[in-house]
């Protein structure tokens, strides 16, 4: 992937990303998520780990979100009021944001390691999906079994919270 390309879909995703945490409508912010995860599944995709795009389209941008739209459709959540800024707690955040930001140049400018690029990946015999799927399946099954029943729960949660009392 040329460079060029990398940077659009890098700032795509950043930018879409805090849209996010901007908007106040959520329907608006969930549809900002989606682009978010278009923009990441490129970079993946740029990466060749082509397994990894694609499972994050079909099951993030495709499955959750329209899992979290249901949701927010279903609870009928409005849009945020407007507040007044917390400046305090917007200089914290960048505060915050700032120092994270000295660590990483002090941590690549300091390590040898960290600005060395990497190697180029060995084309592999082996199918990326069946690796995944048995390292999923024999490595983590119980976690995999145990998000699954979360978001069971979490569904029937919603439809109970959102049912109506009859008059």
């Amino acid at each position: 992937m040329p460079p060029f390309l990398f940077w659009v879909f890098a700032l795509m995703t950043l930018i879409f990303g805090a849209a996010v945490v901007l908007n106040r409508n959520p329907v608006a912010s969930a549809l900002s998520l989606v682009v978010s995860f278009l923009g990441l599944s490129a970079l993946f995709v740029s990466l060749d780990a082509y397994f990894v795009g694609i499972i994050q389209v079909l099951v993030y941008a495709g499955a959750v979100m329209v899992l979290f739209l249901f949701i927010i459709m279903l609870l009928n959540l409005q849009a945020e009021e407007r507040h007044r800024i917390n400046w305090l707690a917007s200089a914290g955040g960048l505060g915050v944001a700032l120092i994270l930001l000295i660590q990483v140049v002090f941590t690549i400018r300091h390590f040898e390691a960290a600005r060395q690029t990497f190697p180029a990946l060995s084309a592999s015999t082996i199918d990326d999906v069946r690796n995944i799927g048995a390292l999923l399946f024999r490595n983590y099954n119980l976690p995999l079994q145990i998000v699954g029943i979360l978001v069971l729960v979490a569904t029937i949660g919603v439809v109970l919270l959102s049912k109506r009392e009859p008059r």
